[in-house]
């Protein structure tokens, strides 16, 4: 399967990060913008330093750039405040039909898994297993994306590497970018926004260490968030960005930290505008 990746990807690499159809459309591109974590489940932690907190500020500043082109219709899940209306309200009267929506999945892939019509493969960064609750709130946005004819879903987050004593650094740094496995549907559209977003970090950021990945993104069928067990009609490109480690020096000081949160967001913005709108 490894062999077959890296075909996929450097096939992607040949088209050139673009999607020309969706460049000739009149319909502007629809964007679902995805802060990790929340206010009652922060993610990673350095000191005082949330990784919600940073995510929602990097979300906020890509969906403050690309909304002013209008081109693109952004959507965001969380502002200062929390999940926003259009998901809170989304949630309050989804319960049920998420569920039934994050099981039937779940059963249709073990159908393939049995007939090997699917080959389940271990991802090459092990992740910590999510809450119930965590659970159905990224299969709904799935659901959501789907229901919405999304056209791409960034899902922003901050990294860290399992430290005992959240007041002491730890000895990684350097970003990583997401995409789905080529055997979930969205992984054709999903894997030259990835390649183009990893592409335009790596020009300021370093690339993290230490990391088996495929043509510099890491590929991974169990994330939900990329659409795991098919959750993501083929149309909706994922993909999944850890910015850097959260106790790295960029963000020491609170100058610091908005100086490389901006720099991030230009970064991120600016790819997902080239991908559509190559020049």
């Amino acid at each position: 399967m490894k062999i077959v990746s890296n075909i996929f990807i450097i096939f992607f690499i040949l088209l050139g990060f673009s999607d020309v159809s969706l460049a000739q459309t009149t319909a502007p591109i629809k964007i679902l913008l995805v802060p990790g974590h929340d206010n009652e489940v922060w993610g990673a932690q350095y000191k005082n330093l949330k990784e919600a907190d940073m995510t929602l500020a990097v979300a906020s500043r890509i969906y403050d750039i690309l909304s002013k082109d209008k081109r693109f219709e952004v959507h965001i899940t969380r502002d200062k405040d929390g999940y926003t209306k259009e998901f809170a309200d989304y949630f309050a009267k989804n319960q049920a039909p998420i569920l039934s929506f994050k099981e039937n999945a779940k059963k249709v892939t073990q159908s393939d898994i049995v007939d090997g019509t699917f080959i389940p493969k271990k991802g090459v960064i092990p992740h910590n297993s999510v809450t119930e609750n965590v659970a159905i709130h990224l299969y709904g946005f799935n659901k959501w994306a789907n229901e919405n004819n999304i056209d791409a879903m960034i899902h922003i987050h901050f990294n860290d590497d399992g430290r005992k004593n959240k007041s002491k650094p730890g000895p990684w740094k350097g970003f990583s970018v997401y995409m789905p496995d080529p055997q979930l549907v969205n992984s054709t559209k999903s894997a030259p926004l990835a390649l183009g977003i990893f592409n335009a970090l790596k020009k300021k950021y370093f690339d993290a260490v230490g990391i088996k990945k495929n043509g510099g993104v890491i590929v991974d069928q169990g994330l939900i968030a990329l659409g795991a067990n098919g959750t993501l009609l083929p149309s909706v490109r994922s993909t999944l960005i850890e910015y850097a480690y959260i106790y790295e020096k960029m963000f020491n000081t609170y100058a610091k930290r908005q100086v490389a949160y901006q720099n991030m967001a230009d970064i991120t913005a600016n790819a997902i505008i080239n991908y559509f709108f190559p020049n």
